[in-house]
């Protein structure tokens, strides 16, 4: 019998990958958030979108366990989106990008399931932060 030798002390456990859609209408917006994203090694963008029709498709394609969705995506914005996403991929955490800052708002997007509300204004530790606090699961705010 041959005996291994295992360093308990600087053993890790496995991370899982947490699989992000990213979906706002501007492809510079997409890509700055791709490249910072991709930088930590425990996220993977799977995905971007720039409309509403555009990321029902790939939140049905590709399966992703987090969506950034600008909320003022064409076509399918809003609301409207948070609940259509929802409605095709249940267990999906949504995260909206937002310029609005107003209470009432925050409550109203919240309410009709996002898990995250962020604005684009933000850092990006507080980003990262938000997408490892959703899936806790939790919301951020």
């Amino acid at each position: 019998m041959e005996l291994v030798n295992i360093d308990l002390e600087n053993a890790r456990e496995p991370t899982m990958t947490i699989r992000i859609l990213l979906a706002d209408e501007y492809k510079m917006v997409r890509q700055g958030l791709r490249a910072l994203l991709e930088k930590e090694a425990d996220l993977e963008v799977v995905g971007e979108a720039d409309s509403g029709p555009a990321v029902m498709r790939q939140v049905q394609d590709l399966a992703p366990d987090i969506v950034l969705l600008d909320l003022a995506l064409p076509e399918l914005h809003g609301i409207e989106a948070i609940r259509q996403i929802l409605a095709v991929s249940p267990h999906v955490k949504i995260i909206t990008l937002s310029i609005y800052a107003d209470r009432r708002f925050v409550v109203n997007v919240l309410k009709a399931g996002a898990s995250g509300y962020l604005l684009k204004d933000c850092a990006f530790e507080e980003l990262t932060k938000a997408i490892h606090t959703v899936r806790e699961p939790k919301t951020f705010i």
